[in-house]
């Protein structure tokens, strides 16, 4: 019987018979090296395994620093690599071999490499996390160029690589030109059918968001998994679950997200969860090696390549998944315990053309200062409300930045994410539409971090907006043949609900500004523009459109009975005000950088996510 690190350490005590045998049963279900299952599922804490090794006098190599003869390591497949931890090195003075191992004592790898190399092989000890950043920056080439091009090689129509088409800048500057023109020689008449235009846009755009939100309000989530469904759950048939774990320069959240890992209720050796750290990303690497006690996860490194975005980086994570289901958290997520549960029980349900379903998101620090008051009431009604009323219309609906399970076949056949989009589930969500497969809503709800810093927010928020522009000018490249594709409803729903959001952000700002000119200055040229007759529509639909969107914010406060919050539904407009300001800082990065991710800094609240119970809706 072939020996390995862990066996030693069980004859000297220092670790489980029963926890060896267990290591080595996933280790043959996944075909991992033992140590590694021992490392990444939770079972031995990294400084201990490294006592261990120096205690036995195996002196752990920096490979980063060690001169390389890549002739070996480039006969080496990148899976093979990740799974069983080595990294060949270069020939000893003997003709040896030099292969830096996790596991030095590994005698079942030396062996195997003995007959791959043809070669006496001579294993040295090697953090494991090294050799995973050196194998995936020297082997992942391939993989990562497939998680940059393979959605535009595959489906180019959906691939956001191109922001405007030749079509779509021949649309806009034809129809600029001729409103110049008609400005020119009709200003009077123009200027007052685009203000009235603009006005019942605004309007419409707001009543479609609280019709859906009504719509929502009404209707409770179809085939909802019940506590009784979850203990009726046979563990045996439980399916593997991919996480995927993006994160860049998350080092402070490190041991925060790994507590909130160890929250869920699903059974460790059926857990995939994956680690994707960035190649430049050493503060993270480095946080999850000071760890002084077990993880459960794997680090899979990211090797560089442009755009630096989250959906290329989940995209390269996909070639190393082994879940037949897959979800995305963030680094601060605090999820339900028995949300994984409660997504195996509702697809069980569900027909086969549902492939994803969105838990609901909210925050821990809800009450922290007006900003996540705010956010909080935003959230709210979008999950609570606004996503049962798109899937009751049965119109695309786009996915949130997190908690989304999908099939991960399914995934796969679709393209996962666009790399080159900064809202990338919400354009996955359409195209999941657009293949005539389904989006599900599971009653579990995911606690996060609400941002609490002005600039902070507004460069997430420019983002989310820019990433919605993207989505829009992707689909609607050939507007007669996505109706053919998504019928009336769904294009009138894409185009209200995903451009419409947009325009609305950017229009608000222009009504305002008109309607403060009218009422506070007596300017005669405003006059003009402003017959009685318009400035009465016009105040109507602005005046209205805000209320209906303070009353859309009051809404949202009841399934969660967060009424403290019901009184700052008022200051909405204020609130409207700082999306309009993130969109045109959205519509500015659009024309001059739009694949740059503007990162959000996390971490910043002084509330703690372990003192807030997380809640599902009031039934």
């Amino acid at each position: 019987m072939s020996r390995c690190a862990l066996h030693y350490m069980v004859a000297e005590g220092s670790f489980q018979q029963e926890h060896l045998e267990e290591i080595l049963d996933i280790s043959n279900t996944y075909n991992y090296a033992p140590i590694k299952t021992a490392l990444i599922f939770g079972f031995l804490v990294r400084k201990d395994y490294i006592a261990f090794l120096e205690k036995h006098g195996k002196t752990v190599v920096d490979v980063r620093a060690e001169e390389l003869d890549e002739t070996y390591i480039n006969q080496c497949d990148i899976q093979h690599l990740n799974s069983f931890l080595y990294l060949p090195l270069k020939k000893d003075i003997d003709g040896s071999l030099i292969v830096a191992a996790a596991d030095p004592f590994d005698e079942k790898l030396e062996k195997s490499l003995v007959v791959h190399f043809k070669t006496n092989i001579k294993l040295v000890a090697a953090s494991d996390l090294d050799i995973t950043w050196l194998s995936h920056k020297i082997r992942g080439e391939f993989h990562v160029k497939e998680a940059v091009f393979s959605l535009m090689r595959k489906d180019p129509a959906s691939s956001g690589l191109v922001t405007f088409t030749d079509a779509q800048l021949i649309f806009i500057f034809s129809f600029i030109g001729v409103l110049f023109v008609l400005l020119f020689l009709f200003f009077v008449p123009t200027f007052i059918t685009l203000n009235l235009l603009s006005s019942f846009l605004f309007l419409f755009s707001i009543t479609f968001k609280l019709y859906l939100a009504l719509k929502g309000s009404m209707s409770e989530l179809h085939e909802a998994v019940t506590k009784d469904d979850i203990k009726r759950v046979e563990i045996d048939t439980l399916p593997v679950y991919t996480i995927l774990l993006p994160v860049y320069k998350e080092d402070k959240l490190i041991r925060k997200l790994i507590w909130n890992l160890r929250s869920l209720d699903y059974p460790r050796e059926k857990l995939d969860v994956k680690l994707l750290i960035e190649e430049d990303d050493d503060k993270t690497l480095n946080a999850v090696r000071s760890l002084d006690f077990p993880a459960n996860f794997e680090v899979i490194v990211v090797p560089f390549h442009m755009p630096k975005t989250k959906p290329k980086a989940c995209n390269y994570g996909l070639h190393f998944s082994r879940g037949e289901l897959l979800t995305i958290y963030d680094a601060e997520d605090v999820p339900d315990s028995d949300q994984l549960k409660k997504v195996v029980m509702l697809f069980r349900k569900l027909p086969e053309e549902f492939v994803v379903v969105q838990g609901a998101l909210n925050y821990f620090n809800k009450n922290e200062n007006f900003l996540t008051r705010m956010f909080t009431l935003e959230y709210s009604y979008w999950f609570d409300y606004m996503l049962t009323g798109l899937e009751t219309l049965d119109v695309p609906i786009p996915l949130g930045g997190t908690s989304n399970h999908f099939k991960l076949h399914r995934l796969i056949e679709l393209g996962a994410w666009d790399p080159f989009n900064v809202t990338e589930d919400a354009d996955l969500g359409v195209r999941v539409y657009d293949k005539q497969y389904k989006v599900g809503v599971v009653n579990s709800t995911t606690l996060e971090e609400a941002n609490n810093e002005p600039f902070n927010w507004i460069r997430q928020r420019s983002r989310w907006i820019k990433g919605y522009m993207q989505t829009y000018l992707v689909h609607m490249r050939n507007p007669i043949k996505l109706i053919q594709r998504i019928g009336w409803g769904g294009f009138f729903g894409f185009n209200f609900f995903i451009g419409g959001t947009a325009f609305t952000f950017l229009l608000y700002p222009v009504l305002l500004l008109f309607f403060i000119l009218y009422v506070i200055f007596d300017f005669g040229f405003v006059r003009k523009l402003f017959p009685d007759w318009v400035l009465y529509i016009s105040i109507f639909n602005f005046i209205a459109g805000n209320v209906l969107m303070v009353y859309v914010n009051m809404l949202a406060v009841f399934k969660r009975r967060y009424y403290e919050l019901i009184l700052f539904a008022i200051m909405n407009p204020v609130y409207w005000l700082m999306h309009s300001i993130a969109a045109y800082k959205g519509l500015w990065q659009l024309i001059v950088k739009p694949f740059y991710w503007e990162k959000t800094n996390h971490g910043l609240s002084k509330m703690s996510s372990a003192s807030v119970v997380n809640t599902a809706p009031a039934a």
